[in-house]
């Protein structure tokens, strides 16, 4: 649990203050004052002012914060003769628009590294079983688990390998996810237990392999692939990180229209988790499968942030978008 908490705070941490960062940077080129720029959240524990800025370290290390000059509207009369011009309400709308982008795009940056520095040291790749003989490392790991199924209701979770299957007398090794499948529908209506790899630990998960499934879940409520590790050369590793970003981008936003879509068209939606604990689950799992698991989870958080932050809602990077489209429009501040 201590570890979890540590891995949450540090991910959760990273991903705002390089989004804030990005939001710093842009106002600072563009010559708008910033007032501070903090690590973690108040109440501040030191701060040292450099120019114009208060550089400050905060209590609470869940990310940052960046205090920009004039963002939230000014008086007139408030206005002091060193800083005329220099809010952000007075730059070009354009220029406003490159500041409020800029912490979305360090975002995506951020996630195109670590997917690059995962492809150089090594990611978990799927392969077909043809493929699997002489692989090094290969092995059959859970890749999902349906909610409500036997497998998470003994505690199966997304990333274990599976090492041995017994039912009965009869056991196996566990090599190809055909022969995973294969004992699973021999022995529908019994109970079956998986000898299970979770990083270093080996665990034993029984199961009652289930005879009339819903669609499309099978008998335990999992999904299976054959994966194994495969790194690339640097400079592959960094066109592969940038390459996933835009695919798991336009997967996230393809996924999240049809959520959307469904909960207008039905008034319910299939989300079975989410916000901070469903991620504070996410963050435990991957500390217990080692390095580069919390390495992908938070770049796909990254991603997450990004797509979240530029959608047109008030209060997020993309309705202070929308308002600036329609001050374009219109010709006059709102």
């Amino acid at each position: 649990m201590f570890l979890t908490i540590i891995v949450f705070v540090l991910i959760l941490g990273l991903l705002v203050f390089v989004h804030e960062l990005g939001h710093f940077v842009m106002a600072k080129r563009a010559g708008i004052k910033v007032e501070e720029f903090g690590f973690g959240f108040p109440p501040r524990v030191f701060g040292i002012k450099r120019g114009e800025t208060i550089y400050s370290i905060n209590l609470l290390p869940l990310g940052g914060f960046v205090k920009i000059y004039g963002e939230d509207g000014l008086d007139k009369k408030d206005i002091q003769p060193a800083d005329k011009g220099r809010a952000f309400g007075d730059k070009p709308i354009g220029t406003r628009a490159i500041v409020l982008v800029a912490g979305v795009t360090m975002n995506l940056v951020l996630a195109a590294f670590l997917l690059g520095v995962g492809h150089w040291v090594g990611l978990p790749t799927m392969i077909e079983d043809e493929d699997a003989v002489g692989a090094s490392g290969a092995k059959v790991q859970i890749v999902q688990v349906a909610f409500g199924s036997p497998a998470e209701q003994a505690g199966i979770q997304m990333g274990d390998t599976v090492a041995r299957l017994k039912a009965g007398d009869e056991e196996i090794e566990v090599e190809m996810v055909g022969e995973m499948q294969y004992f699973i529908t021999a022995h529908e209506g019994e109970e079956i237990t998986a000898v299970i790899h979770r990083g270093d630990e080996v665990l034993e998960k029984k199961m009652f392999a289930r005879v009339n499934p819903p669609a499309n879940e099978g008998s335990l409520g999992v999904a299976l692939a054959r994966t194994t590790i495969v790194s690339q050369p640097w400079y592959q590793a960094i066109y592969s990180g940038i390459a996933d970003v835009f695919y798991m981008t336009y997967a996230i936003v393809i996924a999240l229209g049809g959520l959307l879509w469904q909960l207008v068209s039905t008034g319910k939606s299939a989300i079975e988790g989410g916000g901070p604990v469903y991620i504070f689950n996410l963050t435990g799992q991957a500390a217990q499968l080692g390095l580069i698991y919390i390495i992908q989870l938070a770049a796909v958080l990254n991603i997450n942030l990004a797509i979240i932050n530029i959608l047109p809602f008030p209060a997020l990077d993309g309705g202070r978008l929308l308002f600036l489209g329609i001050e374009k429009i219109k010709g006059s501040p709102i």
